[in-house]
């Protein structure tokens, strides 16, 4: 694929090895359109019946009930749809659906996702714990703020406490049972033919230093005996097993990531898992930690 910058491509060379075609054949493929359904608002039964009226041929992802990919069109005739006005459904990659399925949000526990917006993830979050779940968003950037607020109240997720905040100053008297860092990364996992490669040396620095501050913080956030979910849309080592291992040196104890589904993978360390991008899914990692 044209356009990768060389600094990348030795990276993910020295990385995998042979694996490379397979990583550059996924950033060639056309991802088809994916979308999530909002069960607090509406039934996947429904949102299905809907799409056909409306001419859209969609399919039933296998490993999530509420999951859908679309065959015929791409986002714009889905933002077109009532379903997508009322909040009932949410465009959403299937590899970013992953991280809240893994950490499997119940009633009652006390959440906190420390990047939220624009609130995918989030949401996801209430609608998997049945709209029980205590859940605090945080965002630091205000425009995003600002889209994750709007996302919150489209999908119905009252229950969550959205703060325009730097998740770093929060008090760490704060404990939560479960904490989500789907963290700022170079996105590497998501480079396509319609989604332009951002990626220096220098940004990369850039992500790391941040990736390590926040998962230090999370584990000073974590209540002894929860779960702390550490995922990027990214494919390179220094910010997923890199990371992982820092975590491990801070006190982290690693738990076993265990995907609902079969995908490509790339070689990752011990309990984690690094998916590699193809036709269906983007390039995107999971760990996972307790304390």
């Amino acid at each position: 694929m044209n356009g990768i910058p060389e600094s990348l491509s030795a990276r993910l060379k020295s990385a995998f090895g042979e694996l490379f075609a397979s990583i550059e054949a996924g950033f060639c493929a056309i991802r088809p359109v994916t979308f999530r359904v909002n069960s607090h608002k509406t039934t996947a039964e429904r949102v299905a019946q809907g799409m056909e009226e409306c001419g859209i041929r969609i399919r039933l992802c296998d490993w999530y009930g509420d999951a859908f990919i679309a065959e015929n069109v791409r986002e714009d005739a889905l933002r077109a749809t009532p379903f997508y006005e009322r909040g009932e459904i949410y465009l959403q990659s299937l590899s970013s659906m992953l991280p809240p399925v893994v950490l499997r949000p119940q009633a009652g526990e006390n959440i906190l996702d420390m990047t939220a917006a624009p609130g995918g993830k989030t949401t996801q979050l209430f609608s998997l714990s049945g709209g029980k779940a205590l859940i605090t968003a945080c965002e630091r950037d205000a425009v995003r703020y600002e889209r994750l607020k709007f996302n919150l109240a489209r999908q119905g997720a009252t229950r969550v406490n959205a703060m325009k905040t730097d998740a770093l100053v929060l008090d760490d008297a704060l404990k939560f049972d479960k904490i989500l860092l789907d963290a700022p990364c170079t996105g590497t996992g998501t480079i396509s033919p319609a989604s332009p490669v951002r990626y220096s040396d220098g940004y990369l620095a850039k992500c790391t230093a941040l990736q390590k501050k926040l998962i230090g913080k999370a584990l000073k956030l974590l209540k002894k005996g929860g779960l702390l979910l550490y995922s990027t849309c990214s494919v390179l080592p220094d910010e997923n097993d890199r990371i992982a291992e820092h975590a491990v040196r801070l006190g982290a104890k690693p738990v076993a990531v265990e995907l609902p589904v079969q995908t490509v993978r790339l070689p990752s360390s011990a309990e984690t898992v690094c998916i590699c991008p193809d036709a269906l899914y983007e390039g995107f990692y999971l760990a996972m930690f307790t304390k």
